[in-house]
């Protein structure tokens, strides 16, 4: 069921609505089991976000075949889950959106594989959006920055040393630039201006950069129930996030002993770190961060021309960068 925040933008909820069985259909997995998890993940009240801005920041080009817009929703949305089932893997998650991952009853090896069938359903979906050489270099270029910035977190796990400029580097890999990849295909699918595409790729990046902020602050500030995930799972994995990474440069003396254990690192240590994040500043911080973030993404969205899909990407942009889970 396509979720209760488009509902507030009627055109966009159609499309998403009727997106939904188009999604269900393209994923065709042999292996039934598997098949019907990737269907029950694809039902779990995920925000179809991508799509959604896909399908907004299209009106700002030209009329073209609504297959070519559909194929292309479905190619970026299809990218996202793929990622997020090898993320689940790589992070040893239990749960995603509420729903148990594959993983835990199939083991990772079958994950794996589910996720590489879902880039391979992805490319099939981005042929029918376009055939254009160009455009599908950039999809090559989105989904190589995607995946190393998945690589690169290796190098960041358990890294008290982690920095501002390397928590940036990691989520423009990992979440941002997917945001931009779909503001901009959509521009150039619709065959929108120069202008059109470049502001569409500022504007994912900074929506998305500051999507990833907000999630790793309610991670700090949240409850499992609002956010469908448990709370400070990132850093049983040695994750460290902007609320952390500040809080680390603000109180570092009380964090080192916490953070030394790693892995033998207890429920308990992981409540004194929450607590020592939100008490030295590390949590308003990082608010600080996505606000200003926020803020150039309105002032990018000021640019566009008038029309109802600006003030609808003003008004979601606001709704997102300003939730509780």
């Amino acid at each position: 069921m396509v979720h209760a925040l488009w509902r507030q933008f009627p055109r966009i909820n159609l499309k998403l609505v009727a997106l939904e069985p188009y999604l269900l259909k393209a994923v065709n997995l042999p292996n039934q089991p598997i098949h019907r998890k990737i269907d029950e993940l694809l039902k779990s009240g995920g925000k179809f976000l991508r799509p959604g801005f896909f399908y907004i920041y299209s009106e700002f080009g030209e009329k073209v075949d609504p297959a070519k817009i559909k194929a292309g929703a479905a190619a970026v949305e299809l990218l996202h889950l793929a990622t997020l089932i090898h993320d689940d893997v790589i992070d040893d998650s239990p749960l995603r959106r509420g729903v148990e991952t594959i993983h835990p009853k199939y083991g990772q090896k079958n994950a794996i594989y589910a996720g590489d069938y879902l880039f391979t359903c992805y490319f099939t979906q981005v042929l029918k959006s376009t055939q254009d050489p160009t455009d599908m270099k950039r999809h090559v270029d989105a989904m190589q920055i995607i995946l190393a910035g998945e690589l690169d977190q290796m190098k960041y796990n358990f890294n008290q040393q982690m920095t501002e400029a390397d928590y940036f580097h990691e989520i423009t890999g990992k979440t941002a630039e997917l945001f931009r990849l779909c503001f901009q295909q959509s521009a150039i699918v619709t065959h929108a201006s120069d202008e059109i595409v470049q502001i569409g790729g500022d504007l994912g990046l900074a929506i998305g950069q500051a999507y990833q902020i907000l999630d790793d602050i309610l991670d700090y500030s949240g409850e499992t129930r609002q956010t469908k995930k448990p709370v400070l799972e990132d850093l049983k994995s040695g994750v460290y996030t902007l609320p952390l990474i500040f809080a680390n440069q603000l109180d570092h003396i009380r964090l080192k002993p916490l953070l030394d254990k790693k892995e033998s690192i207890t429920d308990e240590d992981i409540h004194q770190i929450q607590q020592i994040v939100i008490e030295s500043g590390g949590l308003q911080k990082a608010i600080d961060t996505a606000d200003k973030l926020t803020d150039k993404a309105l002032s990018l969205i000021a640019r566009l021309p008038e029309q109802k899909s600006k003030h609808d990407l003003e008004k979601l942009t606001k709704m997102l960068l300003t939730r509780k889970q």
